[in-house]
């Protein structure tokens, strides 16, 4: 059965007791977060798909800039995170990603950077910014609380 916000909703039913009727309760099934995972690297791609489902998320995947842009086109995620030196990617393509995604965080990853990098990534529109190669404890820990703030 669906509500109204398109949710799933399940029924739980109580013990029943001699003393009162059957009461039942609605739980709502919620919606894991959609990621769109970034990178031209399938090893890299491969690693973080895996850490990540392995959160519960959903995930969609993109090999490059173009792939990634085609991608939100189609339907907007709640999160990506993406690589920066990839084919078709740089600042530019994190432009047009907030162009397309305005609401969307960006979580940016990159090996060729440093604290100019970092500051033009924000400046860009990145939500977060990792040096490779990325501690997947802190990619995590970041990804779970940019989603829970973008639901405020």
């Amino acid at each position: 059965m669906r509500n109204h916000h398109g949710c799933v909703t399940c029924v739980k039913l109580e013990p029943e007791t001699d003393l009162e009727p059957r009461r039942m309760m609605p739980v709502t099934e919620r919606k894991s977060a959609v990621l769109l995972v970034v990178e031209d690297d399938n090893d890299m791609r491969s690693l973080l798909c895996d850490e990540l489902w392995s959160e519960g998320y959903q995930l969609r995947e993109a090999k490059d800039g173009d792939e990634a842009l085609r991608s939100v086109l189609e339907s907007t995620p709640d999160l990506i995170l993406t690589d920066l030196k990839m084919p078709a990617g740089g600042f530019d393509y994190i432009s047009r990603l907030k162009t397309f995604a305005p609401h969307c965080p960006i979580v940016l990853m990159t090996a060729f950077g440093g604290a100019q990098t970092k500051a033009e990534a924000m400046k860009w529109g990145a939500s977060a910014y990792f040096d490779k190669p990325v501690r997947i404890s802190d990619l995590k820990a970041t990804v779970k609380k940019l989603l829970a703030s973008n639901l405020v």
